[in-house]
């Protein structure tokens, strides 16, 4: 395995981080714009308020999209695994 290799899997790695963790991201961002034009709107400036319904929005996204996170990590992980083989 040379320098080049190293640094595709590198690429690869990082951008698959940045797939896996960008729909997640995501929820949390518009759930936590969504709280605070609420509270805006409201003026109710209560922490628990904010920080409560983004962490269930997280969570249910992660349940949700664990399995293509998984597949995701899996053909990555198969990747590198043949790629290791075929040194020998």
């Amino acid at each position: 395995m040379d320098e080049t290799q190293i640094i595709d899997f590198t690429r690869e790695a990082i951008v698959l981080c940045l797939k896996i963790s960008a729909p997640v991201m995501l929820v949390g961002l518009v759930v936590g714009v969504i709280i605070a034009l609420i509270q805006a709107l409201t003026q109710i400036q209560e922490m628990t308020l904010a920080f409560v319904p983004k962490i269930i929005a997280i969570f249910a996204a992660i349940f949700l999209l664990f399995p293509m996170m998984a597949q995701m990590l899996i053909t990555f992980t198969e990747k590198i695994a043949d790629q290791i083989i075929a040194m020998s």
